[in-house]
């Protein structure tokens, strides 16, 4: 299979939640726009930011139909994040996305009971990839939370000669010397998404064309700018923009985490809901304290428009 490589930003999609902690897949087409309005590539949906780990199996695929339909036509391209624990569960769901016409699917690691090594993490995608043969199917590496701490290198070096349809990896980690392994990795053929935004610029100058993440659903603007300026070899632009990513990061730490992701989406007017337990939310308070610390970080215009 020809890997089509995925050039600039691939968002990871919160997944719209009504009050009452169901799915509100009707926000998903003014999503879609959404990010295409702002230049991003790709939506990578039902990952960590899209609290894949949080919903059903039926609303995984009930997600996956809505992006489907808003995407369709629309020169965006989307991978739907399987999970990675039930490998029976991941065939389901990567069958389905193959009928729905998505882009592409992706795995982790299993995170309850661990592959003993590579090779038997090699033979669980193995497993999941052979039953969507003409699929690209991305390996999604975020071991701080799957535990998962494989030396990738040697991960591809088992798939890619058992795997026609392996696309490559989002790589969610800070082990730079694996990352430029794989990037290399059978003259650069494969597809390697970096996954860390706060220090993005750093992959760039690895090598790295393609990312994934979170902060590219509310900040795209300041990414654009920021690969411009490294492009046209600007490096003191690109490094107080990845300082300034990194300021706006720092504040979803000091709210609570990952649900900070969906106040920074009601600051620019998209309204995704809660995050489910056991994530901790933000109190009203909180939040009117979150949008003035934001409003103190003087990137307004470095921000999404809707």
């Amino acid at each position: 299979m020809k890997i089509d490589k995925l050039v600039g930003l691939v968002a990871a999609p919160f997944t719209p939640m009504h009050p009452d902690g169901e799915l509100n897949t009707d926000l998903i087409d003014k999503y879609c726009k959404h990010l295409l309005v702002n230049g991003v590539a790709g939506a990578f949906i039902n990952g960590s930011t899209g609290e894949g780990v949080s919903t059903t199996k039926h609303e995984k695929l009930q997600v996956a139909a809505a992006w489907a339909r808003a995407s369709s036509g629309e020169g965006i391209r989307v991978i739907n994040h399987l999970g990675g624990t039930c490998y029976k569960d991941c065939i389901e769901l990567a069958t389905e996305s193959k009928k729905m016409g998505l882009h592409a699917v992706a795995l982790t690691s299993p995170s309850y009971f661990k592959p003993a090594n590579v090779k038997m993490l090699a033979e669980f995608f193995i497993r999941i990839a052979e039953s969507v043969p003409e699929m690209p199917v991305y390996y999604y590496h975020i071991p701080v939370l799957t535990g998962g701490y494989y030396n990738m290198i040697e991960f591809m070096q088992e798939v890619a000669p058992r795997v026609p349809n392996f696309a490559g990896i989002k790589f969610t980690h800070e082990d730079f010397m694996d990352f430029l392994n794989c990037l290399h990795f059978e003259k650069g053929r494969f597809d390697m998404l970096w996954g860390r935004d706060e220090n993005f610029l750093s992959a760039l100058v690895l090598g790295a064309r393609g990312a994934v993440g979170s902060t590219f659903n509310y900040a795209a603007p300041l990414y654009h700018r920021m690969i411009e300026a490294f492009e046209r070899n600007d490096q003191l632009t690109a490094r107080a923009l990845q300082q300034k990513s990194i300021d706006m990061i720092t504040l979803l730490g000091k709210y609570g985490g990952i649900a900070t992701g969906k106040a920074y989406m009601r600051y620019i007017g998209l309204e995704c809901g809660e995050f489910r337990l056991p994530v901790r939310n933000m109190s009203r308070s909180d939040y009117q304290a979150f949008t003035a610390d934001v409003r103190r970080l003087g990137m307004d215009d470095l921000f999404s428009k809707l």
